[in-house]
């Protein structure tokens, strides 16, 4: 079966969005975020229980959406943002999403995110704009830490934004104000690993079994028991690295996004789904580090050289 296809993810308000439920915290770091008259509540996490991070959406609401990348009780954030027009680069020049040839995404890209946290964290000036494309795109950037890439802080937008400015941002806003988390430290640095995922080819689906685990990212819309609208959504690995089937990734989906009650076939049936794929591309702090030996020197980074580099 398939889908509707769109180009452009649904035309809402700015919405806050991850890989693993509903959820995003305020940046002032309450842990609640409410817009209009729709509340999204993540049961929890491997940082302890979030049942006070809220999510709501109105007319000039956003949606906060947690990402799960490593497992149920590790779901980073995301955040979207108001925009309007068509995403055009959304479309591939082949139609697809994920043709290697075509990919928009690059290791670049993580680089600049590097090179953003790095600055941020040793007091540089930020960097200059770099060479790759400033597209729009809904964007999210991962941090992992350590051997077992173990998740440490997840947040993006699933409205559209410019490559430069979006990643700028959501590098510093998924280093410092994932609520899960402690900020990223210097100390931290050489153990973490940086991911950008670009989101594409969005489709309205028929049902919700009309989407492939480990194709398409899924952003679910129901009616909780209290009546209330809710939101989730899963990046396209998280269903295949839990090892999940499509009924199991769409109950958990349910229950991140705050629904208690029983799940039956009857509801499923009256889930609201849209599915999308992703480029992501993954680089370590070694190989950042390896990408930008020039601008070091006996391990410190000098900021006047790391400008060459986008000069």
């Amino acid at each position: 079966r398939m889908g509707k296809r769109r180009c452009v993810p649904p035309l809402e308000p700015k919405l806050a969005a991850g890989c693993c439920g509903v959820k995003k915290p305020k940046l002032s770091g309450s842990g609640t975020h409410s817009h209009g008259n729709q509340t999204t509540t993540v049961p929890g996490s491997s940082s302890g229980p979030l049942q006070n991070h809220q999510h709501t959406d109105g007319n000039n609401g956003r949606e906060n959406v947690s990402d799960l990348t490593l497992g149920p009780g590790n779901s980073p954030i995301t955040r979207m943002n108001p925009t309007s027009g068509a995403l055009s680069p959304l479309t591939r020049p082949n139609g697809t999403a994920n043709n290697t040839k075509n990919l928009v995404v690059t290791a670049e890209m993580c680089c600049y995110c590097f090179d953003v946290l790095y600055c941020h964290l040793y007091g540089f000036p930020q960097p200059r704009l770099p060479r790759f494309t400033n597209d729009p795109y809904p964007l999210f950037v991962t941090w992992k830490t350590g051997r077992d890439k173990r998740l440490r802080g997840c947040i993006g937008t699933f409205s559209a934004m410019n490559l430069h400015s979006g990643l700028r941002e959501y590098t510093l806003t998924s280093a410092l104000k994932d609520s899960r988390f402690p900020p990223l430290t210097r100390e931290e640095l050489p153990k973490l690993f940086c991911s950008v995922s670009l989101l594409t080819n969005f489709e309205d689906a028929s049902d919700y079994l009309d989407w492939e685990v480990g194709i398409h990212g899924i952003r679910i819309e129901f009616i909780n028991e209290k009546g209330v609208k809710r939101t989730a959504t899963y990046l396209p690995e998280v269903a295949k690295e839990q090892d999940w089937d499509q009924i199991q990734t769409i109950d958990s989906l349910l229950r991140k996004g705050g629904f208690k009650a029983p799940i039956t076939n009857d509801f499923r049936k009256t889930i609201k789904l849209t599915r999308y794929r992703s480029e992501k591309v993954t680089i370590s702090y070694a190989e950042y580090m390896a990408s930008r030996q020039h601008c070091f020197q006996n391990g410190t980074l000098h900021a006047p050289p790391l400008y060459n580099h986008y000069s």
